[in-house]
């Protein structure tokens, strides 16, 4: 399976919003075989093409911003990239989709908060999901500092506005993974 080749059967190669997802998901890669390169049974292939594939969903996004026209809401991203990669018999990486967002959602949270998403946990279960949870919160999509890894403070401050629990659990991560 090549995720390059999945990637462009949704993302046109001469579109900025191709160059955003590869460069964002790559950068993601990176920081995620790094920090799993230092667990012995993680699976370093699987951390690789499910972090070039997380992010698979935005194209079914308004989000002008990062060249994304759809109708659905950004959030909605990882559960609309669940259902692509299931469609493509990918159903282990489909779930790093739906669990990837911020340190993960839970279903009290998206009823509480009224999210548009479908009532159930989007929170990362695997080590391997956590890790590249992990490595997506130190990138944006942002154009301007696709390359620039967030600092730890930067992170906090914005999973904060999410609340002191979201916090805690990615400085739980961080201080698991950063050893």
């Amino acid at each position: 399976m090549n995720p390059l080749n999945i990637i462009e059967r949704y993302y046109s190669p001469q579109t900025k919003v191709h160059e955003i997802i590869l460069t964002h998901s790559n950068m993601v890669m990176e920081k995620a075989v790094s920090v799993a390169s230092k667990f012995p049974d993680v699976d370093l292939d699987f951390i690789r093409e499910a972090s070039l594939l997380h992010d698979i969903g935005i194209i079914f996004t308004n989000a002008p911003g990062i060249d994304c026209h759809g109708k659905y809401h950004y959030l909605c991203h990882g559960y609309l990239g669940r259902e692509i990669l299931e469609r493509e018999g990918l159903d282990a990486h489909a779930l790093v989709c739906e669990r990837h967002t911020g340190v993960g959602i839970r279903k009290e949270e998206i009823i509480a908060s009224n999210l548009p998403l479908p009532h159930r946990d989007m929170v990362p279960i695997s080590l391997e999901e956590k890790i590249i949870c992990y490595a997506d919160n130190f990138f944006s999509k942002n154009i301007a500092h696709l390359k620039e890894e967030k600092s730890i403070e930067a992170i906090t401050k914005h999973l904060g506005i999410l609340g002191q629990d979201k916090v805690e659990t990615f400085l739980s991560w961080h201080q698991e993974f950063s050893l």
